[in-house]
């Protein structure tokens, strides 16, 4: 039987990623070949990764990243099963270079990223992601990415927590006036810049809502269209960047707009991730769960 040393248990971590108990159980199996024990780590981790993937991950981190000449940057969402893990070191930290390797590789898509080398890290993205799914046992996963360089621009970016993060790209202003917009886009949640990306569908809805609702409250028909266009106008301020009160207006009522203009500022993009918006969460009914299994053992 081979001797396993400390230094061996270190190397297959340090080249797996995983528990430190789980390389010394591997190069015991393998007696003491690193190359057969890494071998077989990795084939474990990508099971266990697949076996996990079928799992609903809903839960997580936004990071972002920006370069220190300030012209590139990004913002990524890692998903996990449990707000648990969502605070693992480990997990925050893959959070952290996913994000930094979009920034500095400019994958084109999640498979791209995949295949990339990790920033700060001894494998791959996805050979990372694997063995932090056998770590930790929960499903992890890249859900989204986005990432901005700018030449003649600035970019800027907040995070909420860990929950909410923006990325922001703009012009003019200083970095005062870039945090305090990313701040309020974390916080008002817009749509869009201006009107011109507001989903046509939902100006639609918002028309035909408003037509209804006035009809049925006795509006008569020539009044509807005008009605209506003002529903719209006030539904477009409420979900663009432009048309929002600023959040740390002292007058309570300087827009967005107004503010860039004070500054001689414009925003050219902005990209807002929220922890698994959009994913529909399994709902556990614990009661129903004890009920059912309480009868079942009646019978």
């Amino acid at each position: 039987m081979a001797e396993i040393t400390a230094s061996m248990v270190k190397e297959l971590r340090e080249a797996t990623g995983l528990g430190m108990m789980e390389c010394k159980k591997a190069l015991v199996e393998s007696n003491g070949d690193f190359k057969v024990a890494e071998e077989q780590m990795r084939i474990k981790s990508g099971a266990k990764a697949s076996k996990a993937s079928s799992r609903v991950a809903a839960e997580g981190v936004v990071s972002t990243f920006i370069s220190v000449d300030g012209k590139t940057g990004a913002v990524a969402e890692v998903n996990c099963e449990t707000d648990f893990v969502a605070k693992n070191d480990d997990f925050v930290v893959f959070a952290k270079n996913v994000a930094e390797t979009v920034a500095k590789n400019n994958p084109a898509d999640i498979a791209a990223l995949s295949d990339m080398a990790l920033v700060n890290g001894s494998t791959s993205v996805e050979e990372t992601r694997k063995a932090l799914v056998m770590k930790l046992g929960e499903n992890v996963s890249i859900r989204r990415f986005e990432r901005y360089s700018t030449t003649t621009g600035k970019l800027s970016s907040y995070l909420h927590g860990s929950k909410i993060g923006v990325l922001l790209d703009y012009t003019g202003g200083d970095e005062t006036l870039g945090r305090d917009l990313s701040m309020h886009i974390a916080a008002s949640k817009p749509k869009s810049i201006d009107a011109s990306g507001v989903n046509p569908v939902d100006i639609e809805t918002e028309r035909r809502i408003a037509i209804e609702k006035a009809r049925e409250a006795g509006k008569p028909d020539a009044m509807l269209e005008k009605i209506a266009d003002g529903t719209v106008q006030k539904f477009l301020k409420e979900v663009t960047l432009l048309g929002q009160v600023f959040v740390k207006a002292e007058d309570g009522k300087q827009t967005i707009e107004q503010l860039l203009k004070s500054k001689g500022a414009s925003v050219t993009a902005f990209q807002m991730f929220v922890v698994g918006e959009g994913i529909e969460k399994k709902v556990e009914d614990y009661a129903a769960e004890v009920a059912a299994t309480i009868a079942a053992a009646k019978v």
